[in-house]
């Protein structure tokens, strides 16, 4: 599956988007556990020390935020597509 990135997670990441493995069906949670194998500083841009999301990271699902979904436990689809993006902050 190709994941999007924005700001920042492009400069860990050296790419505009990078590419996991995937079934159907796939929750999002394990989907960024594969991102993480590839990238390991990516967790702790993510995930706080508790394991949960951090507040302004924000992945879309289908332009859709996980969190008016399943969280991280939204499962996709082949066709589905998925992006992050960091917290921005701009004035």
């Amino acid at each position: 599956m190709e994941i999007r990135l924005f700001a920042t997670f492009r400069d860990i990441c050296g790419a505009k988007s990078i590419n996991v493995p995937f079934d159907d069906g796939k929750t999002i949670g394990a989907i960024l556990d594969d991102v993480f194998v590839q990238f390991p500083t990516m967790k702790e841009e993510l995930f706080d020390e508790n394991n949960h999301l951090r507040p302004h990271v924000h992945v879309f699902v289908n332009g859709k935020n996980i969190i008016h979904l399943d969280g991280l436990k939204t499962k996709v689809n082949t066709d589905d597509q998925l992006a992050l993006f960091p917290p921005v902050a701009g004035g």
